[in-house]
């Protein structure tokens, strides 16, 4: 199983959700294919999974909260589809 920085790839996308990690192309210049490939896919389930969560509805702070982390996963998995067609891998 692929690790970023002795964490997997999963805890790294919910690093990233929370503003621990930040995704530039010096983030993943050291990631290799399968590495890239698996931390769009964490990135995306990770998307999928706050989206699924009860809506706070009333609550502005918690809302502010959820949109910072699908704003934060969106802009890496951008951030990761450019990097990737640069280097012309397919991530899909």
């Amino acid at each position: 199983m692929p690790t970023i920085r002795g964490k997997s790839l999963k805890a790294t996308a919910y690093d990233i959700a929370e503003g621990y990690a930040v995704v530039n192309p010096l983030f993943l210049k050291p990631l290799d294919n399968n590495s890239l490939k698996g931390l769009y896919h964490e990135i995306m389930k990770v998307q999928v999974e706050i989206r699924g969560d009860k809506f706070p509805q009333g609550d502005t702070r918690a809302i502010r909260w959820r949109n910072t982390r699908l704003q934060r996963l969106n802009s890496a998995a951008m951030v990761i589809k450019n990097f990737a067609r640069e280097r012309r891998i397919i991530l899909v």
